[in-house]
């Protein structure tokens, strides 16, 4: 049976590097809503669109991220779930990290979740899977390095997904592999705890399309604490210094990102 959860969840991740967050099911008219990583913005259902919403021809996605189109990560119902009350919800983000002295644009993370009611009434989430590229970070290992192919000197970073979400609150957790040929596989930010988030909206999310739901939305954190690398082998203590970790405070996530959903009923079968 899937893990589910109502408010609180604290997900396991797959064996693959999974993740996803949500945002929760707004009344007609209305864009505020539960702040939720994918949901970090409010969602309308298609059926609640108003008159002369845009087509999907004519949406576009936060500059590097493309409109989510994949479907194969949505994770099993609970036991008793209605397929038609369900959604299986993903999202494409840009994330900027700023933490500690270490500064980047992450390559584009996408993320599948799936939420709605379990069969006592409450709300329920059921985490999917999360996939994202190694970003180069400039410098390398040392800070000195040259830009462009450094295969021994080089350093990037892996987000990978921490175990934990609640995409109703906007709340979820994320490690960071440090990938390096001079670094152990073991290498990485928040290797004994998750760096924890709690996302905020500056604004109100944006529907792009109704047919398919397309949904734009930026957040934001910028009261986490950034650990500092462990189980880096020889490296830990200078990789720490470099990229000035542990950082308890002026640390930085910003999350532009975009996303759609389907019902359950409405997904191929399996």
């Amino acid at each position: 049976m899937p893990k589910t959860t109502a408010r609180s969840p604290h997900s396991r991740p797959h064996s693959r590097t999974r993740s996803r967050f949500r945002p929760r099911a707004l009344a007609a008219g209305a864009l505020a809503g539960a702040v939720a990583l994918v949901g970090l913005a409010g969602a309308l259902p298609a059926s609640a669109a108003q008159p002369g919403a845009p087509s999907f021809s004519s949406v576009s996605a936060p500059s590097s991220v493309a409109v989510p189109t994949d479907f194969r990560d949505c994770p099993a119902l609970p036991a008793g779930a209605d397929p038609a009350a369900w959604r299986c919800e993903v999202h494409a983000a840009a994330p900027r990290l700023s933490m500690g002295g270490l500064a980047v644009t992450l390559a584009p993370i996408t993320m599948t979740h799936a939420e709605g009611p379990l069969p006592d009434g409450t709300p329920g989430q059921v985490w999917g899977a999360m996939h994202s590229a190694a970003t180069p970070v400039p410098g390398g290992p040392t800070g000195t390095a040259q830009a462009g192919p450094a295969p021994l000197t080089g350093l990037s970073l892996q987000p990978e997904y921490g175990g934990r979400s609640d995409f109703y609150t906007g709340r979820f957790s994320l490690r960071f592999r440090l990938v390096s040929p001079l670094l152990p596989r073991s290498c990485v930010i928040g290797a004994d705890a998750p760096v924890d988030f709690a996302l905020k909206r500056p604004s109100p999310s944006e529907w792009l399309s109704t047919n398919p739901p397309v949904i734009r939305f930026s957040a934001y954190d910028d009261t986490f604490a950034a650990p500092a690398p462990g189980h880096c082998g020889p490296l830990t203590r200078i990789l720490g210094r470099r990229l000035g970790l542990p950082a308890p405070t002026g640390n930085l996530m910003s999350y532009d990102a975009i996303y759609t959903f389907r019902t359950y009923d409405t997904l191929p079968a399996r």
